[in-house]
């Protein structure tokens, strides 16, 4: 008994743990929902991206190598030079603001009243064109991220033993610091929302956009501004995963995993984002623990979407979102 009682918390904590790499990914689809409405299905193609442009700077990639090979015939990849990773991470925070100043221009300015639908497809245009341009830029192959952060648990040296009552268990150094980052990274974000001139803003464009501009807010301003914040989300989850399972092509389906979690915590809601996530992180853990070997496992791949389902039947708003009202 207590062996199955300390696997318990084992799986309880790493489940927290993989709750708040998922929460990491809704935020940035919340603040982008939240101020214009637009459900950014490119956010999960934002973080690779991201990841992958951090990985090609730090390591010196000469970018469209391959284009450029083709065309003059060389063999040139590298500068031959490596960056430092934090001179690395403020370079690609620029890039993503430079990004979110170019898809509100290009693109959604012109988008602005439009059906829900029209501005969904356009991010779903907008992911792919993202996937395919960061690898004609930075290459399609695996890449390793490092940029001082443990590297995870498959070396026992990166993960952390805590022992209870005599039994040891392990927690992933890397999830540890995720959860730390992830804290601040929300305290931060809230706070921006409700005590900043900006925030403000951004809270007044997300319920209602005429009396917005009726005031003097400019759209455009806040639009850029949230999209370089889910920038800079997509970043720092873009570091956190591609550092735990390396930038690859699976690591923009990370968004597929966040949709339940907006559905539990709600589409408008920031603290809803980790409440949703830390739910998910645990449930597909301990339902894994608890019921997988009588199904035969594999449950993760599902648990979250058939909780989301169930949260959609009685709670479409989730935890925290609004509650809509309609009066006939």
């Amino acid at each position: 008994m207590p062996d199955q009682l300390i696997f318990g918390m084992e799986v309880v904590l790493n489940g927290l743990m993989a709750g708040v790499l998922y929460a990491l990914v809704a935020l940035g689809f919340v603040l982008i929902y939240k101020a214009s409405g637009i459900f950014n299905y490119a956010q999960g193609v934002m973080a690779l991206f991201a990841a992958m442009t951090l990985v090609g700077m730090m390591e010196g990639r000469v970018p469209f190598s391959h284009l450029i090979n083709a065309i003059f015939g060389t063999e040139i990849h590298h500068f031959g030079w490596h960056l430092p990773g934090l001179l690395a991470i403020l370079l690609t925070m620029v890039i993503m603001v430079a990004l979110a100043w170019i898809v509100n221009q290009l693109i959604f300015r012109h988008l602005v009243n439009q059906e829900p639908i029209i501005l969904f497809m356009a991010t779903i245009g907008l992911a792919y064109f993202l996937e395919g341009f960061g690898d004609m830029m930075w290459g399609s192959d695996i890449k390793k991220l490092d940029v001082g952060l443990p590297q995870g648990i498959n070396d026992w040296i990166d993960a952390t033993t805590f022992e209870i009552m005599g039994y040891g268990f392990f927690i992933d150094n890397l999830d540890i610091v995720a959860t730390g980052v992830a804290a601040l990274l929300v305290i931060a974000l809230v706070a921006f929302a409700q005590y900043s001139k900006q925030g403000r803003a951004m809270r007044a464009v997300a319920d209602d956009h005429q009396a917005a501009l009726s005031v003097g807010i400019s759209l455009n301003f806040i639009w850029v501004m949230v999209w370089s914040l889910a920038g800079f989300v997509a970043l720092v989850a873009g570091i956190m995963w591609g550092t735990k399972s390396g930038v690859q092509f699976s690591l923009s389906l990370i968004a597929l995993k966040a949709l339940p979690v907006l559905m539990l915590g709600g589409f408008t809601s920031i603290p809803g984002a980790i409440v949703g996530g830390l739910i998910i992180g645990v449930g597909e853990k301990l339902f894994e623990f608890a019921i997988g070997p009588m199904v035969g496992g594999a449950t993760e791949n599902w648990f979250a979407y058939v909780l989301a389902l169930i949260f959609l039947v009685f709670r479409p708003q989730g935890l925290f979102g609004e509650k809509i009202i309609e009066r006939v």
